[in-house]
């Protein structure tokens, strides 16, 4: 579904501030996957996925989304934005309508659908991200910001992309509007096992929660790439890009350099508890 061969991008080219932000990037986002690109600041994460939904063309390279190629002035850019939704960073300032059910309709609005579809694909919307349906006829600025940023996803569910992009999708929130978030992104890609969900995030313990594989970008590269337990077998490199590996992938480092044989692919608590369990059955004294 989405692919990107040799990719460079240089914001303001043959302009005294000119910047490269992307170098020769390659990669392939397999279709339905739940994938998560990490990267420090000003690693090229947001440029890149600004090419995958079309809103800016690579200086040089190729983007392909299903099979239509972005850099081709021929193709058509509102086909390639119904098949992939953006959703920026803190999507809730982009709400501006009466109610949360006009907010999630002015999409679909747009794409001229009849009032019976769009009535449709409001509600079904509202319930992919958990968003009862009373609050559909409440202004949005009455919602909190778990709430908002639950009615600005839906907004863009509606026009029913095959690929949904986040860009930071837990940011601003507080503990339990982060969790409340991600846990309704692995719930939607549960239920829609045929949607691709790609999002951006600086905080480790979000991607070894909810994604299956990860695209490391550092410098404006493409560094690494795998499975998250490939990725985080990494710590100590991930770390000299600035990177911050889950805490227990931390404290699994420490065990190890203490010479406990712990295993070198634990990213959820959960798995190191299980590992730990089994380690003290087996030598409580080597753990003690």
């Amino acid at each position: 579904m989405i692919k990107a061969e040799h990719v460079n991008y240089i914001y303001q080219p043959g302009m005294p501030f000119e910047s490269q932000a992307l170098f020769d990037i390659n990669m392939e986002v397999p279709d339905g996957s739940f994938a998560a690109i990490i990267g420090h600041t000003g690693s090229g994460k947001s440029t890149l996925i600004q090419h995958f939904n079309a809103l800016i063309r690579p200086t040089s390279g190729r983007i392909i989304i299903d099979g239509l190629d972005v850099a081709d002035p021929k193709t058509n850019l509102r086909a390639i934005r119904k098949k992939v939704g953006l959703v920026f960073q803190y999507p809730e300032y982009q709400l501006f309508e009466e109610t949360v059910a006009k907010d999630i309709a002015f999409g679909p609005l747009n794409m001229g659908l009849s009032e019976q579809e769009i009535g449709k694909r409001v509600t079904e919307s509202a319930a992919l991200v958990g968003l009862d349906r009373r609050y559909l006829s409440k202004s949005p600025f009455e919602l909190s910001g778990g709430q908002k940023r639950r009615a600005a996803i839906a907004g863009v569910l509606a026009m029913e992309p095959r690929v949904l992009i986040l860009d930071e999708p837990t940011a601003g929130l507080d503990p339990r509007g982060r969790d409340d978030i991600l846990n309704m992104l692995k719930d939607l890609h549960h239920r829609r096992r045929d949607m691709t969900i790609l999002f951006v995030s600086h905080s480790m313990e979000d991607v070894a929660r909810v994604a299956d594989y990860v695209y490391v970008m550092n410098g404006g590269r493409l560094a690494m790439e795998g499975t998250v337990a490939e990725v985080f077998t990494h710590g100590r490199e991930l770390r000299q890009m600035g990177l911050e590996t889950p805490q227990i992938t931390k404290l699994c480092d420490i065990l190890r350099d203490e010479g406990i044989e712990v295993d070198d692919e634990v990213y959820t608590v959960g798995y190191a508890r299980d590992m730990l369990l089994k380690l003290l059955k087996g030598g409580e004294s080597d753990v003690s």
